[in-house]
């Protein structure tokens, strides 16, 4: 076994590392770019390296820096987790020959599947279903478009490097082909540096399977049963599940053979994942599933895998880089129980899940849980920002139970108990999504979340009991049952001062001001007025629970997995507060204007597409919030900021 290997990561995927190198008595060394310096993998490792600027292709993406990172630190191997260098073949190569081991797959294998068009024509010679479509070569728009009219409407425009649905482009029309193939290169070409794409047949009822799969260097080959990805965004997985609901003993046995099949066609090593489309329009049917994609390394849903067959899969890959054997023959692998994976981001769904930055001011997850067990896999602790520089995962909660049912109550408990705050994160939309009744029904697919969209991304306002929580908090009133003396509610008071506090507190609902009153005993009367006027008030007692925290400035109080944030101000402050003038759209966080389609002086209608801003490598449009006449817009190529005028509008227009 090594005895040091180094991360060639961050984040939750660095420290998940660490964690099993640690217990297998393995050294570990972290690599940290400049927005990293004080992260949590850079701690929790033995040693840590600093390797350049805030900006990936300077340091996490610059294999030179890491390698030498690597022989500075008298690193045996190198574990690159996800993401980044992961399944770049020519950086296996490179540490390879610097007498170092690349923990994951060889060189040859991943070129064999890192494009998806070259894969699917190797897994149809190897006798893996495969999609119907166009994998081939030619590019030319006239090409793409007649294979779309012979594949036959709807089809699908993928990337052919890359996942994550960057460049992938549903299509259901002819005479919306060409829009689509030219953001879908551009899109592609931006996230992976290469612009092709492939042509599917559009599935149905399309539900993402996949299967977990592991090979060592003495030509063993197994598989880790499966798991379901189908709740996804924009092609983007947010629950993931192991096994997947209503698997049948022959569709299990039809695609883990695949799967095996398609891990020994190319020699296989390592942790992989072979990625299915099935068509669940009848059920799960052995002739009714295709080979869609293989990821060459170490999937962020794995921990599900784990929890249901009690393998450490980390392990499992420091052992087979090392030169052993699996541990474990396929008819010892068992597969027990049902277990969930949420995903944590730092994004609005009010928003349409934009990317959020910030400092977390408070984080807290559950430790226990009743009727299931719950692990929570994260990168940040509290204190740390979240930054625009990278993925914006805050962490993974993973409950397991017994069966598929309670596991996903517990998750939507792990949820509830689970506190962020000071960033925006989707928690709240999991939650619900957690507790949808098609959902828990089993019967699901990648439309599910679209089709729910609209109640999922709902959030709970906060009502008057809330607000009042938060102005027992703001105040600075102790609510300490102990003495009836109401002059010990409040420090600083003089007995010829009034038993109370007055202030006022901002939210996303609104405004307002708010008086409270010391009644003795713990308890409190506050007196409530809004914006409009409407004047309420509220009695908190002294047993009261509440999950509020504070930090300058700003009190959360936390119901269930919604976290409601005010702006408190001090009463006595006569700092200016004009909002900015001017009727103006802003940038909702920072990125590169790639497209602006309307020009100064031009006349938009509400919902017209001004803009098209990349950001997190995607692009988000930006569309005319009302009509009106365009006075100024950002120029094409400029790099904005989060806050920044991106469009400004003549008021007289």
């Amino acid at each position: 076994m090594f005895r040091t290997i180094l991360i060639a990561n961050r984040g939750e995927i660095a420290c998940r590392v660490i964690r099993t190198a640690k217990r297998m008595g393995v050294k570990t060394v972290a690599v940290y770019s400049d927005a990293d310096r004080n992260a949590l993998h850079v701690s929790l490792a033995d040693r840590a390296i600093p390797i350049g600027p805030a900006a990936a292709a300077e340091s996490y993406l610059n294999g030179a820096k890491i390698i030498a990172a690597a022989r500075e630190a008298g690193a045996e191997a190198i574990h690159p987790g996800y993401g980044f260098l992961s399944e770049n073949p020519d950086f296996v190569e490179t540490v390879e020959a610097a007498g170092l081991t690349f923990i994951g797959p060889s060189a040859k294998a991943i070129r064999a599947m890192g494009l998806k068009d070259a894969a699917k024509r190797l897994m149809e010679k190897a006798g893996v279903p495969v999609v119907p479509g166009y994998h081939g070569e030619a590019q030319e728009h006239v090409v793409l478009a007649t294979k779309a009219n012979e594949i036959g409407y709807p089809v699908l425009i993928k990337a052919r490097a890359g996942g994550g649905g960057k460049g992938m482009r549903r299509v259901d029309r002819p005479e919306d082909f060409a829009e689509a193939l030219a953001s879908a290169k551009r899109e592609s070409k931006a996230a992976f540096g290469d612009a092709q794409v492939l042509v599917e047949k559009l599935i149905d009822k399309p539900r993402h399977i996949e299967v977990q799969v592991f090979g060592d260097n003495h030509g063993g080959a197994v598989h880790l049963y499966e798991r379901d990805c189908s709740a996804q965004r924009r092609h983007q997985k947010v629950i993931e599940e192991a096994p997947a609901p209503g698997m049948t003993k022959a569709m299990r046995a039809a695609m883990t053979e695949a799967a095996v099949t398609a891990a020994k066609a190319i020699g296989y090593s390592g942790a992989g994942t072979i990625e299915f489309i099935v068509d669940a329009s009848d059920g799960l049917r052995p002739d009714r599933f295709w080979f869609m994609e293989m990821n060459t390394r170490l999937q962020v849903e794995h921990p599900v895998t784990e929890m249901v067959t009690g393998v450490d899969l980390v392990e499992w890959q420091l052992r087979v880089a090392a030169g052993e054997k699996l541990p474990l023959r396929q008819e010892e692998i068992r597969l027990s129980g049902h277990a969930v994976e949420a995903r944590i981001y730092a994004e609005d769904p009010a928003r349409d899940f934009l990317p959020a930055t910030g400092r977390l001011h408070h984080l807290s997850f559950p430790e226990t849980l009743d009727g299931g067990s719950v692990r929570v896999d994260a990168g940040v602790r509290q204190g740390d920002e979240i930054s625009p520089f990278y993925d914006p995962m805050i962490a993974k909660v993973i409950v397991r139970a017994d069966d598929r049912a309670k596991a996903l109550e517990a998750l939507g408990k792990a949820l509830d108990e689970t506190e962020i705050a000071g960033c925006t994160a989707n928690v709240p939309f999991l939650a619900r999504l957690a507790r949808n009744g098609e959902f828990a029904s089993g019967d699901i697919d990648t439309g599910l979340i679209g089709r729910h969209m609209d109640t999922l991304r709902q959030g709970r306002t906060a009502g008057t009991h809330a607000v009042a929580l938060a102005a027992l908090a703001a105040s600075g009133a102790r609510r300490a049952p102990a003495g009836d003396d109401p002059f010990d509610a409040f420090e600083g008071y003089g007995h010829f001062s009034r038993l109370g506090h007055h202030g006022r507190l901002a939210g996303a609902q609104g405004e307002w001001t708010y008086a409270l009153e010391a009644l003795g005993g713990g308890r409190f009367s506050i007196t409530l007025r809004g914006s409009e006027g409407a004047e309420e008030a509220v009695t908190l007692g002294p047993d009261e629970a509440a999950r509020v925290v504070q930090w300058p400035g700003h009190v959360a109080v936390f119901e269930g997995p919604e976290c409601h944030v005010f702006q408190s101000f001090d009463p006595f402050s006569l700092a200016d507060e004009g909002a900015a003038g001017g009727d103006s759209l802003r940038a909702p966080m920072p990125g590169l204007v790639k497209l602006v389609r309307v020009a100064a002086n031009d006349t938009v209608a509400k919902g017209q597409a001004l803009l098209v801003l990349e950001a997190m490598k995607m692009e988000h449009t930006i569309t005319a919030p009302h009509d009106g006449v365009v006075a100024e817009i950002a120029m094409e190529g400029a790099q904005v900021t989060d806050g920044m005028v991106l469009v400004r509008f003549d008021e007289a227009g």
